[in-house]
């Protein structure tokens, strides 16, 4: 293996703010601690409300831990590079970004996945929902799910750092993703985007599909529902768990899957925006909401 000749990379980040830059910048500021707060929020609820012990929160916890790394793996670079309109990091640095939050994004499709089988479980199959949901099964889905992501992401790390890296260092991004890391090697780089897109397959493809059959199955067990209170309470069991996927998958397939020449990379990096910082930010929000057994929590809580 060669030796590398590039061992810090540079971040363009955002250098056409220009007047929006301090805008952008406290928006960034504020949103990262209410992100970590708000997420930090939800599961303290869930731990110490026994109301809230299912599994439906459980592997909200688990979701929101994914949100936490996520934003905590590129945020605080961003909010460097917005300030300093750019910024420089260790090829190391570089690689243990990549690695971290891959990893949390591979955990979440699979996450998003087992709770889209919950909800499944819930409307569909409401009398068996506790037999075949038992809490050891859904520690053994949250032990896989997790060890699935750091290992398939650790595999995807060690490749890239194998690679000759002798052009430019400069990355026209705001965090090591994937593509970007790749346009800079000397390498043939093309093993390294075959195994990326087998990996798609059961972390993206295979999640997606037991989505769409699953909401498919709930959506016309909901329309055999005879009262409209029923239906309603139904819809809101599940639509704030559709409104993460519908976000989360839809700029996925946006960034991964239409193909660069497409975008602008303007355009790519305000996709990448919404699920590193926005995301992180509503799924509270979008989850917490309009659920009845969480503002309850929630104000038991603060009366304590």
């Amino acid at each position: 293996m060669q030796k590398n000749n590039v061992t810090t990379f540079i971040l363009l980040g955002f250098p056409d703010l220009h007047g929006y830059r301090t805008a952008f910048f406290i928006f960034l500021l504020m949103s990262y601690p209410i992100t970590i707060c708000g997420n930090l929020m939800v599961i303290v609820l869930v731990s110490c409300s026994k109301t809230l012990h299912s599994p439906m929160y459980f592997f909200l916890t688990q979701l929101t831990t994914s949100d936490i790394l996520t934003s905590s793996s590129v945020v605080p670079n961003m909010l460097h590079m917005v300030l300093h309109n750019g910024s420089s990091m260790s090829f190391l640095g570089c690689m243990t970004q990549f690695f971290f939050f891959g990893s949390a994004e591979c955990s979440e499709c699979l996450l998003l996945t087992v709770m889209s089988y919950d909800r499944y479980l819930a409307i569909c199959h409401p009398l068996h929902y506790h037999s075949i949901m038992y809490p050891m099964l859904c520690l053994k889905y949250i032990f896989s799910f997790w060890l699935l992501g750091f290992t398939v992401t650790l595999i995807q790390t060690v490749n890239i750092c194998q690679l000759y890296f002798c052009r430019s260092n400069v990355i026209d991004h705001f965090f090591c993703d994937f593509d970007p890391i790749l346009k800079l090697s000397c390498s043939n780089v093309m093993r390294v985007k075959l195994l990326s897109m087998l990996l798609g397959v059961p972390f993206i493809v295979f999640p997606f599909s037991v989505m769409v059959v699953s909401y498919a199955y709930i959506v016309h067990t909901i329309l055999r529902i005879q009262s409209i209170t029923g239906r309603q309470k139904a819809f809101l069991t599940c639509g704030s768990h559709l409104a993460v996927v519908s976000i989360f998958y839809g700029t996925l397939f946006s960034i991964y899957l239409i193909p660069e020449k497409g975008n602008s990379i303007s355009f790519r990096k305000s996709l990448s925006i919404i699920y590193t910082v926005v995301t992180p930010l509503v799924n509270p929000v979008i989850y917490c909401l309009r659920n009845r057994d969480i503002n309850e929590a929630f104000q038991k809580l603060m009366c304590r």
